[in-house]
């Protein structure tokens, strides 16, 4: 961190204002070369003309902000530009930028990488500053928030305290109890600490990947046979004409995916090939994707042809468990029903060509939805990598709490200190280095 780096923070493209980051140990110098001025007053926007270092000419008007370390985003000294966003204002102030000795452009989130080296945040709050910036919807921005404002890592400290706890009372006892100056029957002095952690840790984990689904969206797969109108169906949730609807069977080949934001959730809808004996080997490859796909969603939707009404299709039936809803289609065609029962589920009916029933069947995707995603009192687990972690920690405390009473401590040790790495290397603790490049590489340049 001996450079001093510098990117756009706002978007490519016109804007009435862009700004310019910096941040290393430069940054003092580098202003003053490019406002041959003294530095502003810390955290004041100051207006300064900036002017290219060697030959003194003018490049913008802008706003000067000035952050001394330690007590900035990064931990480092950082200057902000905020200049008009044209593009040859900008192209000229980052080629200046190049030219000063000691910078260089910085790496997709370079920024954020030296807060958490800097002790500013840790790995949590670095991975929910990610989610934030990539939410699409106002559910799974508010979850990012509350992860980058220190929810799960704190929530996550608190086990790892109460584990660092446990474990010096056992190094005491190990390591002086031959002089009696420690109390005996450790082991069992700390099985409460651990029996309430242990629950309270599986209780965060068995939650259904609800933060995951959050943060990853939630998918419904929309299966039925051929011309039931699978498409058209995927055509009036999402508003406007995305999959292509002909009378003709098999239209549908490949897995059209369909984002939605439904009362703030993000879901993706499929629009997957008939269920059908195929016709050709592309249809056959388009049978198999539906299939996976169906298999592999959080919920299915199943349509049914309201035309052939009572007969049902075989191939559909065979799908139904109590993760699918049921829709029965055309009911224009009057061929329905007072009370639509499907295999002994009830079902909903609908029209994709006069749109009846489709209002009623957003209200129970969105109901769904928040089901399955509501935020919670407490902080939700969000990442496979915090799952991983947390069920290592869990297994090294239930082989604790099978030994016995009088359990060498040694044994005792070894596993609390397996619990608290765990734990750790979620929060960036401990031993994360190889996690680094990975976690950081999903930023975007100037975060």
């Amino acid at each position: 961190m001996a450079d001093t780096i510098f990117a756009p923070a706002t978007a490519p493209g016109r804007s009435a204002i862009a700004v310019i980051r910096l941040s290393g140990p430069a940054c003092a110098d580098v202003c003053r070369r490019l406002t041959k001025r003294p530095l502003p007053a810390p955290r004041r926007a100051a207006l300064r003309r900036l002017r290219e270092p060697a030959s003194g000419e003018a490049i913008d008007q802008a706003l000067v902000l000035w952050f001394p370390g330690p007590a900035s985003a990064t931990g480092e000294d950082v200057l902000e530009l905020h200049v008009h966003g044209g593009p040859a204002v900008l192209g000229e102030l980052l080629l200046a930028l190049a030219g000063l000795p000691g910078l260089r452009p910085a790496e997709p989130g370079e920024f954020t990488r030296r807060a958490f080296l800097n002790g500013r945040m840790d790995l949590t709050a670095a991975e929910g500053l990610a989610d934030l910036v990539a939410a699409e919807t106002r559910a799974q921005a508010r979850q990012a928030l509350r992860q980058l404002d220190g929810e799960l890592g704190r929530l996550y400290e608190q086990w790892r305290g109460a584990l660092l706890g446990a474990l010096a009372r056992i190094e005491a006892e190990i390591d002086f109890s031959a002089d009696q100056d420690v109390p005996g029957d450790a082991v069992e002095a700390i099985r409460p600490v651990l029996a309430r952690v242990s629950a309270e840790m599986a209780a965060h984990v068995d939650d259904a990947r609800r933060g995951e689904r959050l943060r990853e969206g939630l998918t419904i797969a929309v299966v039925g046979p051929p011309n039931a109108g699978k498409s058209s169906l995927i055509n009036r949730l999402a508003q406007r004409d995305v999959a292509i609807v002909t009378p003709e069977p098999g239209t549908t080949r490949d897995v059209l995916e369909v984002h939605l934001d439904l009362a703030g959730y993000p879901v993706t809808l499929l629009d997957t090939a008939g269920l059908r004996e195929p016709v050709g080997g592309a249809e056959a490859e388009g049978v198999r994707r539906a299939r996976h796909r169906a298999a592999d969603a959080d919920l299915r939707l199943a349509l049914f042809d309201g035309a052939l009404w009572p007969a049902l299709d075989p191939e559909t039936l065979a799908l139904l468990d109590e993760g699918t809803m049921i829709v029965v289609n055309k009911a224009d065609l009057g061929r329905l029903p007072g009370d639509l029962v499907v295999a002994g589920q009830p079902a909903e009916r609908l029209s994709c060509l006069t749109g009846e029933g489709i209002e009623r069947l957003l209200e129970l995707l969105r109901a769904r939805a928040s089901e399955q995603m509501a935020l919670g009192q407490t902080p939700m687990l969000t990442r496979a990598r915090h799952r991983a972690a947390l069920h290592a920690a869990l297994a090294a405390l239930g082989r604790i709490a099978a030994l016995p009473a009088h359990a060498e401590l040694a044994l005792v040790a070894e596993d609390l200190r397996l619990a608290v790495r765990a734990i750790g290397r979620i929060t960036g603790r401990v031993g994360v280095e190889d996690l680094l490049d990975r976690i950081f590489a999903e930023f975007c340049i100037g975060k």
